[in-house]
């Protein structure tokens, strides 16, 4: 019962970005929505951790999963796909390293702050 009700918290803040999505004219996903939702709400304790912790670590677990459909799908549009393939590539390889980087920069960033703020 404990995880089912996790879930459902978890499902209910989703549904409220996909609510936000349709009344707010930004072009932000409403996953976006639900993301910064839910961490508002842990951040100022509204939810506390232990009420979705185990239900995101599963959800989380199973994610790759969750990509099959979407590469079912590019093998089924494998036409349309090679014929721009080099560009493609080159946009998948540029964003990975982008992210790549940024991601280092940030971690790094909060690493140094943590440490400058225990000494």
């Amino acid at each position: 019962m404990k995880y089912l009700m996790q879930f459902m918290i978890i499902l209910l803040i989703s549904f409220v970005g996909e609510m936000l999505y349709y009344l707010i004219p930004l072009p932000i996903p409403a996953s976006i929505y639900g993301i910064v939702i839910l961490f508002l709400l842990l951040e100022f304790k509204i939810i506390k951790l232990d009420q979705v912790k185990e239900t995101a670590a599963f959800l989380i677990e199973i994610m790759p999963i969750m990509f099959v459909p979407a590469a079912v799908g590019l093998m089924d549009s494998w036409g349309v796909l090679s014929k721009n393939l080099l560009g493609y590539i080159i946009v998948i390889v540029a964003s990975t390293i982008l992210v790549m980087a940024v991601s280092g920069r940030v971690t790094q960033f909060f690493i140094r702050r943590k440490e400058e703020a225990h000494e």
